[in-house]
């Protein structure tokens, strides 16, 4: 809320069903903004969206949900990612994000290693911030 500075209108992608992600969403709500939520369960996604999650992605059944993020915001991209995964969740977070948008990144549950195009970053102007909260294994 403070790094990112989300507004009402804007558009939060929330990765998973976790704690963080779940205080993510509706910290995001109060804010006014439009949520989309993933995760690998549509059992999940339906909590999610009672929750109050606007728009629905199964990462399992659509391992390219970054594009379909950008598909699902008219092809702008959110305003703000909530990456709790690291590594094997980064490079879709980038594609989900608009020019100038924010990755606050939180967790690294997927490993602290792994390659990232640094170019997409640049071109994109995306502000990148963040907290460890945790972490699996390593």
């Amino acid at each position: 809320m403070t790094n990112g500075n989300v507004k009402p209108g804007e558009t939060v992608l929330v990765l998973g069903s976790g704690g963080v992600s779940l205080l993510a969403l509706q910290f995001a709500k109060m804010a006014g903004a439009k949520v989309i939520a993933t995760s690998s369960s549509d059992e999940k996604l339906e909590t999610l969206k009672a929750l109050g999650a606007d728009a629905l992605i199964n990462y399992r059944t659509n391992p390219n949900w970054g594009r379909e993020v950008k598909d699902q915001t008219g092809g702008r991209g959110v305003d703000h990612v909530i990456e709790v995964g690291g590594p094997a969740t980064m490079m879709q977070s980038i594609e989900a994000c608009r020019p100038g948008g924010h990755i606050a990144l939180i967790g690294v549950l997927t490993g602290f290693a792994g390659e990232i195009s640094l170019p997409a970053i640049f071109s994109n102007q995306i502000c990148i911030s963040g907290i460890l909260v945790g972490h699996r294994g390593q």
